[in-house]
């Protein structure tokens, strides 16, 4: 049977012909929303499994769970996303507040941005008339200079992330793990059901998150279960212990 030269072998993950490589590297340099609806949904689950769990470990009726559990997904939902958005913002800002830092200094000191470029690449290895080489190109081109600076000096990502998408994505990243401990609560009334539901959804979000690991997804999805169900557990206890005190002051 014979086999395209071209295809990269079983074992990585990419080809390296010149056309590959030049289309990977022509991609725009853009951050992924990953993070946001990991971190999204991570704590909708431990969030409104925590109000069931409280609940009833207090012993209070259901209709206390549907009421605080829905309005724990709206106003913890649009207030983890307005948070985000906050932040990634400040990161965006950030990066631009510097970048034109450094365009102000390319203007008014240039021999002293070069000698950092210079130095920046000798503590890699350069050095001589392949290093001068290397501060004339970088230095001849404003973008590159910049963008270099950014990354060098500030350890910067040139990947920004749009805030508006970084809140939408953790807010219905949210919404929609935070639904499934409700919801299955609810249909038998059983703690039960929420807990085995709840527990599937943090191994689900565990391994999918393996992805973008070198973790094995039983690992990652195991690990995240760990998590998430210590947390409900305190939350389930932290409720039982407040009932047993409001039934002793009674």
């Amino acid at each position: 049977m014979q086999t395209d030269p071209a295809a990269p072998p079983a074992s990585l993950e990419h080809d390296h012909t010149a056309e590959e490589i030049r289309k990977r590297l022509g991609r725009d340099a853009t951050g992924n929303y990953v993070r946001d609806w990991i971190y999204g949904g991570i704590d909708g689950t431990i969030t409104t499994f925590a109000i069931v769990a409280g609940v009833v470990g207090a012993e209070m009726p259901g209709t206390v769970v549907l009421v605080l559990g829905l309005a724990n997904l709206v106003a913890d939902g649009f207030a983890m996303g307005a948070g985000n958005y906050s932040a990634s913002k400040a990161e965006v800002d950030d990066y631009g507040r510097l970048v034109a830092i450094e365009r102000k200094h390319i203007a008014l000191e240039p021999s002293g941005e070069r000698e950092e470029i210079r130095q920046i690449f000798a503590l890699k290895g350069f050095a001589g008339a392949e290093l001068e080489r290397i501060v004339e190109v970088i230095s001849a081109d404003e973008e590159l200079w910049v963008r270099t600076m950014a990354v060098e000096e500030y350890g910067l990502s040139p990947a920004t992330k749009s805030p508006w998408l970084a809140a939408v994505n953790t807010s219905a990243a949210f919404g929609l793990c935070g639904l499934v401990p409700l919801v299955s609560y609810l249909i038998a009334y059983s703690l039960l059901w929420s807990v085995l539901a709840t527990g599937l959804v943090f191994f689900g979000i565990g391994a999918a998150k393996s992805r973008w690991s070198l973790a094995g997804w039983w690992w990652s999805g195991l690990e995240t279960l760990a998590i998430g169900m210590s947390a409900a557990g305190i939350s389930f206890v932290i409720g039982y212990a407040l009932q047993s005190v409001m039934h002793v002051a009674l």
